[in-house]
């Protein structure tokens, strides 16, 4: 992908994303493709931003969260402040994740006991009857 401008059809095959998908970050000024008549062309920060928005989803960030984060990037510090709270954002994240998986856990440790206890009483069904 070292091409100055992609149109949409190339980028949805690049990127694994349909038209509707790309016009619609685009009116989430998400995207900022050049429009030449009903011709879109992404360049290559498009590019950059269209690959952190499918990362940020794929990690359950919301839209909103995605374009404060890609709203923080500037050329002046080489794109560090982004990447400062990017990392604190993917901290929380990852914070939260845990607490989820250990929720499931015991949600499922739970749901063991109780298939247990239901066999058990299957069983004594059975001896009785």
């Amino acid at each position: 992908m070292t091409k100055e401008v992609m149109t949409i059809r190339e980028m949805c095959d690049a990127f694994n994303v349909t038209p509707r998908t790309l016009r619609f970050y685009e009116a989430k000024e998400l995207l900022f493709p050049i429009r030449e008549g009903q011709k879109r062309l992404f360049t290559k920060r498009d590019r950059a931003r269209l690959i952190l928005i499918l990362r940020g989803k794929k990690f359950g960030f919301s839209l909103e969260e995605i374009r404060q984060l890609l709203n923080l990037y500037s050329e002046e510090d080489g794109g560090e402040a982004q990447m400062r709270n990017t990392l604190k954002a993917y901290h929380v994240k990852l914070a939260e994740m845990e607490a989820q998986k250990q929720a499931l856990t015991d949600l499922m440790t739970e749901l063991e006991d109780e298939i247990g206890f239901v066999e058990r009483q299957i069983e004594g069904l059975k001896r009785d009857g």
